[in-house]
C-alpha cells in the first residue's frame, strides 16, 4: 500500500515526534510546508507565503493527500485556502474566520448562547474612550492576534489609554495580513466596516479557566476532552494545562453543550477545535473566552499520556476523510499536564540546558518531555509570539498517577535544568 502524502504547514521537530506517534503513522509521509520562522516572525506576508506554498506543492511529484496545520494564524487560514485549490479536505475559510475575528466570533456566539462577556469595538482613531455600557475591569485586544499578543487587562481610564496606544502601535503586524484573508470573503457589513485592525473591549471574566477540545466529522460535533488551565497566582499567564479536568461533571456537561452549539453556528466541518472558558463557581456561571478553529498542539502529549493517542490523530484523520474516534483512558497515566516555566522580567539568556542535560531529565524521570524555548545569548523581549506579561522559557510535559506526583516530577525537572539570566 502506498503511503499518503501529508503536507504539514509549519512542521517543527517537536510536533513531528508527536505525529509519528499517531496510530498507523507508518502509513503516512509528513512533508514540511513553510517554516515556523516564516510563519511567525515579523509582519506576516500571507500573499507571499501562499505563493511559496503553491509553488512547492505544484512542483511535488506525487499525490497531495492532505494539507494540515496546528498553528494559529496564518496557518489556520492557509489550510482551507490551499485545501480548496488542491482538492483536499478541510473546513471552509469563512468558518475559520468566524472563529478567529474576535468581533465576528462574538456576534455569532450571541446568536446561540448567553455564556459570554459584554463586548464592543473600540475606535483606535482620535481619542478613544471606553465603550458605553462596559464596566472596568475589562480586556482590550486586537480583533486578530495570537498567544495573547497585545492583549491588556485594564482597570481604569489611564490604563485604557496606555493599552490603546500600544495596540495602535502594534496592530498592523497581524491585522494587515489578516485583512488579506478578509478580502477573500463576502463579509457582513459590520465586519467589513471593522476590518482586521480594529480593537475589541470585553468585560473581564473571573473564575477558573478550562478548555474544551473536539472535532466535527461530516457535520457531527464530538467533544473528546475537557482540560483545566491554571494560571500563575495573580497573573493572566498559564502555569499549566491539566487533563482531565477536575471540574464537577454537571459543569463539564454544560461546557460540552455550549461548545456544540457555537461550533454548529460558525459552521466548522471536517475540523478540530479548542474553546477556552471561564467557570465562576461562586455564581455557577460559564463564560466563553475564545474559539480556536484547530486543536491545541499544547495538549497533544496530555491526551497521549492519559488516553493513549495524541490529539494530532484527529487533525490527521479528518484531513484524510476518516472518523477520528479516539480511545478513552487507555494511556499509561491517570493525569497529565503541560507546564510553562516562565520569566516575568526581561533579560538575556546566559545559560540554557544542553541537549545532554535535557535527555538526562527525560531518562531519569519517567513520563516527562522537555522543550527549551530559548537559546543562549537571546534577549527574552525579542522572542516571537509572547503574551504581554511574561516570557516562555521551557515547556515541560508530565504524566503521573496523581496531581501530587505531577507537581513532584515538575519540581524535579526544574531543579535539573540549569538557567542563568543577565541584564546584558
Amino acid at each position: 500500500m502506498d503511503r499518503t502524502n501529508v503536507f504539514v504547514i509549519g512542521l517543527d521537530e517537536e510536533n513531528l515526534r508527536t505525529l509519528n506517534e499517531v496510530p498507523h503513522a507508518e502509513d503516512h509521509r509528513f512533508h514540511p510546508l513553510l517554516s515556523v520562522e516564516e510563519l511567525q516572525h515579523g509582519e506576516i506576508a500571507v500573499a507571499d507565503l501562499l505563493a511559496k506554498a503553491e509553488k512547492e506543492l505544484d512542483a511535488f511529484d506525487g499525490t497531495i493527500d492532505a494539507i494540515v496545520g496546528y498553528w494559529d494564524f496564518p496557518v489556520s487560514t492557509l489550510v482551507p485556502i490551499l485545501a480548496e485549490r488542491y482538492g483536499t479536505r478541510a473546513t471552509s475559510l469563512e468558518s475559520v474566520v468566524k472563529c478567529e475575528h474576535k468581533y465576528w466570533s462574538r456576534l455569532e456566539q450571541r446568536k446561540v448562547i448567553d455564556e459570554h462577556p459584554r463586548f464592543a469595538l473600540v475606535d483606535l482613531e482620535g481619542d478613544p474612550r471606553p465603550p458605553e455600557g462596559l464596566r472596568f475591569p475589562m480586556w482590550l485586544k486586537p480583533v486578530k492576534s495570537y498567544s495573547s499578543e497585545l492583549a491588556f487587562g485594564v482597570k481604569d481610564e489611564e490604563e485604557f489609554r496606555r493599552a490603546v496606544a500600544e495596540i495602535r502601535q502594534g496592530v498592523t503586524r497581524i491585522g494587515r495580513p489578516f485583512e488579506f484573508v478578509l478580502d477573500r470573503l463576502d463579509l457582513p457589513p459590520e465586519i467589513a466596516e471593522a476590518g482586521g485592525q480594529a480593537c475589541l473591549a470585553e468585560e473581564s471574566l473571573s473564575g477558573v479557566q478550562a478548555a474544551v477540545e473536539g472535532y466535527v466529522y461530516d457535520g457531527e460535533v464530538t467533544v473528546y476532552g475537557v482540560l483545566d488551565s491554571i494560571n500563575y497566582p495573580d497573573t493572566p499567564c498559564f502555569m499549566r494545562h491539566q487533563y482531565p479536568s477536575a471540574l464537577p461533571e454537571p459543569v463539564v456537561l454544560r461546557l460540552k453543550d455550549v461548545s456544540r452549539r457555537v461550533i454548529e453556528q460558525v459552521g466548522l466541518d471536517w475540523a478540530t477545535f479548542s474553546i477556552e472558558y471561564f467557570y465562576d463557581a461562586a455564581n455557577d456561571e460559564i463564560n466563553l473566552l475564545e474559539i480556536n478553529p484547530r486543536h491545541s498542539q499544547s495538549h497533544a502529549e496530555l491526551f497521549e499520556f492519559v488516553d493513549g493517542v495524541p490529539n494530532h490523530h484527529c487533525m490527521l484523520s479528518l484531513a484524510l476523510g476518516r472518523d477520528p474516534r479516539l480511545p478513552y483512558r487507555k494511556g499509561p497515566y491517570e493525569v497529565a499536564a503541560k507546564w510553562y516555566h516562565r520569566q516575568f522580567t526581561d533579560g538575556v539568556v546566559r545559560r540554557a540546558p544542553t541537549r545532554e542535560e535535557i535527555e538526562r531529565v527525560e531518562r531519569e524521570i519517567p513520563g516527562v518531555r522537555v522543550t527549551v524555548k530559548v537559546r543562549e545569548g537571546q534577549r527574552l523581549s525579542e522572542l516571537p509570539g509572547q503574551d504581554s506579561y511574561s516570557y516562555e522559557v521551557t515547556h515541560v510535559f508530565v504524566g503521573a498517577g496523581s496531581e501530587e506526583e505531577l507537581r513532584e516530577k515538575y519540581d524535579r525537572c526544574l531543579a535539573m535544568l540549569p538557567y542563568e539570566f543577565g541584564e546584558e
